[in-house]
C-alpha cells in the first residue's frame, strides 16, 4: 500500500501478531531497510499516538543521529543485554532481538506486555525515516488503513 493520501506517510502493509508471538514484517519493508541482513534488530516503543514498536538494525542505527544511544547503552550496542529486555533511555525503551532471514521477529509475552500489544493485534508498517520503520498498533493511521479503499497487503 503506498501513501494513503497525498503527502501522507508511506505504508508498507499490515501484519498481525500471531499466537506464537511471531510478527512477519512486510517484505517491502524488509527489502527497503535490508532489515534481516544482520540477523538482529533493535526495537523500541512507538509514539503515544501510534503505539507498537519501531524497527531498525545496527548498520542503520549506529551511524545515524541517534547512534549515541548505542554508545550510552553499551549492553544494547554489544548485544550483551538479554534479548527482548527493554532498557529505558530518555522517555523510550530499547531492546534487541533476533530476526529471521525472511524478516520475522518473535515477541515474548513480556515484550508484548511492555509494548501493550497482544496476540492478534494488527500492526501497520509505516515508513518512519531512512533509519527505521514503525509497526503501529493504534491511532489515526491504523484507522485510516482500515477504511482505505485500495489494496492493503497483509502478512
Amino acid at each position: 500500500m503506498p501513501q494513503m493520501n497525498r503527502g501522507g506517510k508511506f505504508i508498507f502493509g499490515k501484519s498481525t501478531v500471531h499466537a506464537d508471538g511471531t510478527v512477519p514484517l512486510p517484505p517491502q519493508a524488509v527489502t527497503a531497510y535490508h532489515i534481516a541482513a544482520e540477523g538482529r534488530v533493535y526495537l523500541w516503543n512507538g509514539s503515544r499516538t501510534t503505539g507498537g514498536f519501531c524497527v531498525t538494525r545496527k548498520g542503520l542505527f549506529y551511524p545515524s543521529a541517534l547512534g549515541h544511544i548505542l554508545d550510552e547503552l553499551a549492553p544494547l550496542r554489544d548485544y550483551t543485554a538479554e534479548p527482548g529486555a527493554f532498557i529505558p533511555y530518555k522517555g523510550r525503551a530499547y531492546c534487541w532481538t533476533a530476526i529471521s532471514a525472511t524478516g520475522q521477529v518473535t515477541l515474548t509475552k513480556e515484550m508484548m506486555a511492555f509494548l501493550e500489544i497482544t496476540y492478534g493485534t494488527p500492526l501497520l508498517s509505516i515508513r518512519s525515516s531512512d533509519m527505521a520503520f514503525t509497526m503501529g498498533a493504534k491511532g489515526p493511521l491504523l484507522e485510516k488503513a482500515e477504511n482505505f479503499k485500495g489494496e492493503t497487503p497483509a502478512f
